[in-house]
């Protein structure tokens, strides 16, 4: 990721929130922030997930049979200048800096000596609802603002640096280790409930990002090391404003980023693309009545719970990832082509990232707008705040997460065309190479809609 401070700044967020304040409240959950209304299919499921995998089947066939080069190119290269002046930029940039380490600084201090209750506790609210949710849905929907916003980074670049090299043959593994980390924190600790754990969590990784960031350098750790930048990285090729190489603001189609030939360069981003496309998809999974009727005869029989979700994490990612490079292998034998099988997987793997996008989407916009009130009312009195409300979900907006579902698939699906297109010279070729990508895409969407579809249960045994 560049240093160079991005325009996409705070006011995007604070836009979103003053969008979504609607009215038609109601008390919060109590205990977790966890919340999802629980869902009953009026269609039989097999029928509801065969149609989701068929509108994605269909889709690759109409972008196959119905596009052109010329036409993807159009799409491809469609840019608009975005004039913003450099005094904006620059006052953008400033308040965008004091907003993040102000942002830490609260959640620290108050997740340390404010109200324990989670749904009263700036700490709490900050950091799933405002960030987690509300934040990293900007990074993709608008642009990736946290270069300016990271209050690590900000930190690190007034910190003495000892620039020590990056083992280039690393690459991104411990990013790719960080993620599932962090994941696995989240899902087995109760960071939701406890601020002052959560606020402890925040205290260690900003020991061990500082320590990185003097060790490495500020540049270096934050584009290589830190799993947390790398995420918006990503997140922000699949959104519509970037900065291109000349610094300038632009507008982009969205999705269009991830078709750069840059954005994935080894084996190990392969693998953090994957694992950020499977982290999401686990997160919801240990959440759904399946995965404790599964986990608990296990447990009865002996199995340690502590081992099974760590263990269930390494073992999905894993399957992602083979079924990934098995389907990448496949369309090359398909295509009759001897490209390079990794460079292939390193084009295509960034159009999991729509996948990703549009199932955080899909998990995350309801809780996100449920808590807004809640997340409001607590910024306006951190120490003594009013008693949570939250906005009850009319039933029709589970459609829409079903839509965002499909909506990320299917740009997944005319990114991997537009990308077989830009690698291969036939058409038949390039139409022959996404056979096995698209089924694995199909069953990505299928295991995504049933997810989605499965009411909320807490995780068992944590």
């Amino acid at each position: 990721m560049r240093s160079r401070p991005r325009t996409r700044t705070v006011v995007l967020l604070v836009s979103l929130v003053g969008a979504v304040a609607l009215s038609g409240t109601a008390l919060a959950h109590g205990g977790s922030l966890r919340s999802s209304p629980a869902r009953s299919l009026s269609i039989p499921l097999w029928l509801f997930l065969a149609t989701g995998g068929g509108v994605v089947g269909a889709s690759f066939l109409l972008a196959s049979f119905v596009t052109d080069r010329a036409f993807i190119r159009s799409v491809e290269e469609y840019r608009r200048s975005v004039s913003l002046s450099e005094t904006v930029v620059r006052g953008l940039v400033v308040v965008g800096r004091a907003v993040g380490v102000l942002g830490l600084v609260a959640v620290v201090g108050v997740g340390l000596f404010g109200p324990r209750e989670p749904l009263a506790n700036l700490a709490v609210l900050v950091v799933w609802v405002a960030w987690w949710a509300g934040f990293t849905m900007t990074t993709y929907t608008l642009g990736n603002t946290w270069p300016v916003l990271n209050p690590w980074r900000t930190i690190a670049s007034v910190l003495p640096s000892l620039d020590r090299p990056y083992p280039e043959r690393v690459g991104a593994w411990p990013a790719v280790a960080g993620l599932l980390g962090l994941i696995w924190l989240e899902v087995v600790s109760p960071l939701a409930d406890a601020p002052r754990l959560l606020a402890g969590v925040v205290v260690a990784y900003t020991v061990v990002t500082l320590a990185g960031a003097v060790y490495l350098g500020t540049d270096r750790y934050f584009e290589r090391v830190d799993p947390v930048s790398r995420v918006f990285r990503y997140y922000g090729a699949v959104a519509p404003l970037y900065r291109d190489d000349d610094g300038r603001l632009r507008f982009r189609i969205p999705g269009t980023g991830l078709e750069s030939e840059t954005l994935v360069d080894s084996r190990s981003e392969v693998a953090f693309v994957v694992a950020l496309l499977w982290v999401t998809s686990y997160d919801g999974l240990v959440a759904t009545p399946p995965w404790g009727d599964v986990l608990r005869p296990l447990v009865g029989l002996g199995a340690p719970a502590a081992l099974l979700y760590p263990l269930a994490l390494v073992a999905g990612f894993a399957l992602f990832l083979v079924l990934f490079r098995v389907a990448v292998r496949r369309g090359r034998e398909s295509a009759e082509s001897y490209l390079d099988v990794d460079l292939l997987a390193r084009r295509f793997a960034p159009s999991l990232l729509a996948i990703a996008a549009g199932y955080h989407l899909a998990h995350y916009l309801g809780y996100f707008v449920e808590l807004l009130p809640t997340l409001l009312g607590v910024l306006t009195a951190p120490l003594s705040p009013p008693a949570p409300r939250a906005i009850v979900l009319p039933v029709w907006f589970d459609g829409f997460e079903l839509a965002f579902v499909l909506l990320g698939h299917l740009v997944a699906i005319w990114v991997a065309h537009a990308v077989a297109y830009d690698l291969f010279p036939s058409r038949m070729q390039a139409i022959r190479s996404q056979y096995a990508l698209t089924a694995v895409m199909v069953f990505y969407t299928m295991t995504s809609l049933w997810i989605v579809s499965r009411p909320y249960a807490a995780p068992p045994f944590v």
